[in-house]
């Protein structure tokens, strides 16, 4: 997974988005360890489009940080 885009690839500016998949992957943990964060209001901020949850590469760093 390619976490560190340069501009040139994204010409809009927006920041990497992750599916729940790509975050397990990143952060090391089970699919199952992300869905129960958000369950119990832990975890980063996740965006939903319409079905599909996407996380912000920003807001991951920033609650690893916390």
């Amino acid at each position: 997974m390619d976490t560190e885009r340069s501009p040139a690839d994204n010409p809009w500016g927006l920041e990497p988005l992750l599916d729940v998949g790509e975050l397990a992957a990143y952060l090391g943990v089970p699919v199952s360890t992300v869905y129960d964060w958000r369950t119990r209001g832990l975890g980063p901020r996740a965006y939903r489009f319409g079905k599909h949850l996407k996380f912000a590469l920003s807001d991951v760093r920033t609650w690893i940080e916390q």
